[in-house]
């Protein structure tokens, strides 16, 4: 049997060779449906979809809206937005932040003109009732509840702040409860109390619930009155 040429056979040797190592790459490589590594990058007007099976609803839109924006915007399964990032209003500004009820009525957006939240509207504390004769007042020895409100918990801590008189001749003492339990310092008249603390020791147990705040006075030397005011009472972040 005649030989072959030995470049034949080093050519044949090296295609196999190449389909061993092409035969290994395809057995090890990720799945079509895995990135393991790097990013994937979507230019030059370029979007990506999710796409419901059932009825084609896209679930979420990134990228390309128009020759000159790119946003992005997540859907509920009917079809509605629930969150988006898009141009909402005429001019040179950022594109909004908008979360949408199931009635597609705006329930959180950013100010995108001036900074700052848009919507909701948060309720502001009126003007109070500057005479002292008029606060939330007592003139017991102990401790006695003179103001009283039920709130909801949404953040982890609040800050209370209120004014507090004496008649003349008169000294006393404030202190608030929250659910029962003492809250922030005990103060004598006419010091500023002005606290920020938890809310509650667990606020995620509590989440939602309501808070019982409770603003307590005393007469400790003299006979008359002691008078508080709750001028401020708002929740913050931890």
């Amino acid at each position: 049997m005649p030989q072959l040429p030995e470049d034949i056979i080093d050519r044949l040797t090296a295609m196999e060779r190449r389909i061993q190592q092409l035969s290994t790459a395809v057995n090890t490589r990720p799945a079509l449906n895995t990135i393991s590594g790097g990013e994937v990058r979507i230019s030059d007007g370029g979007s990506l979809s999710v796409v419901e099976p059932v009825n084609g609803t896209k679930i979420l839109g990134v990228g390309a809206w128009s020759p000159t924006e790119y946003g992005l915007e997540i859907k509920r399964k009917s079809g509605k937005t629930v969150l988006s990032v898009r141009n909402v209003v005429t001019g040179d500004y950022d594109q909004a932040f908008r979360v949408f009820d199931s009635f597609n009525n705006e329930i959180v957006a950013d100010d995108v003109v001036a900074g700052g939240l848009a919507r909701p509207w948060l309720a502001m504390l009126p003007p109070q009732d500057t005479s002292t004769t008029r606060w939330p007042q007592t003139n017991a020895t102990g401790w006695t509840t003179v103001a009283r409100s039920f709130n909801p918990i949404w953040q982890p801590k609040m800050r209370l702040y209120c004014l507090t008189a004496a008649a003349a001749g008169v000294t006393g003492k404030i202190r608030v409860l929250v659910d029962g339990e003492p809250w922030g310092p005990e103060v004598t008249t006419p010091t500023v109390f002005d606290n920020t603390g938890k809310v509650a020791p667990d606020v995620n147990a509590r989440f939602g619930s309501v808070v019982k705040i409770e603003i307590q006075a005393m007469v400790t030397g003299g006979t008359g009155l002691v008078y508080v005011q709750p001028m401020m009472l708002y929740g913050t972040q931890s």
